[in-house]
Formats: structure tokens, C-alpha cells, sequence
């Protein structure tokens, strides 16, 4: 999976890669280790935080939440991120398994 739940959300892995040509959601990508991250290509470039505020903020449209929900809480310099997402648990777990789906396709 690509979350763990955590107290009132999910921490949600996410592969990012800047400088796409669309912001958009671009598959599952398993590590050595077996863990999977949802891959998400957004069209800021990686200075001044700019690709993280990007991702950010599709996650908020994604999973219809306020922006402020929403944070990384690790790999804030690398490609591998960790975004905790506060919210219904039953709700975000559900849009999560949908990602997964939909990303599978």
C-alpha cells in the first residue's frame, strides 16, 4: 500500500518528479525494499520548494481537502516524500485504495 495510517489521517509515500510537461498522477513505483509510492509528476521545477507546493496542492484537489491539511513531513529536499494527510481516515484510505486502482490501469 501506499499509505500507513496514523493518528486522524494517512501518511501517504509519494514518488515526486518535477519538470513534467503536466501535473498529473503517473502510476505506482516499488522500491528495492517492496515499499510502493504513488508517482506524481508535477510541472514546477525543484527550487525554492516550488515542486513541493505544487504537489501539495494536487493532493489537497486529489483527495478534495483543504490545502492545509496536508504536509510533508519527510524528504522535503528528495524525490521520495513522505505527506502526512489529516481527515477521515475511512474517507482518505478510500481515495487512496481508488489511486492505487486507478493508477494499476
Amino acid at each position: 500500500m501506499i499509505y500507513d495510517c496514523i493518528d486522524n489521517g494517512i501518511l501517504l509515500r509519494v514518488r515526486l518528479s518535477p519538470n513534467s510537461s503536466s501535473c498529473r498522477l503517473s502510476g505506482i513505483f516499488t522500491d528495492a525494499d517492496g515499499q510502493e509510492f504513488l508517482k506524481v509528476a508535477v510541472v514546477s521545477v525543484p527550487e525554492k520548494g516550488k515542486a513541493n507546493k505544487e504537489l501539495l496542492n494536487f493532493i489537497a484537489k486529489v483527495f478534495s481537502i483543504a490545502k492545509s491539511q496536508c504536509r510533508i513531513v519527510s524528504g522535503e529536499l528528495d524525490r521520495y516524500k513522505k505527506v502526512e494527510i489529516k481527515g477521515n481516515q475511512v474517507f482518505l484510505i478510500e481515495v487512496a485504495k481508488m489511486l492505487v486502482e486507478g493508477a494499476k490501469e
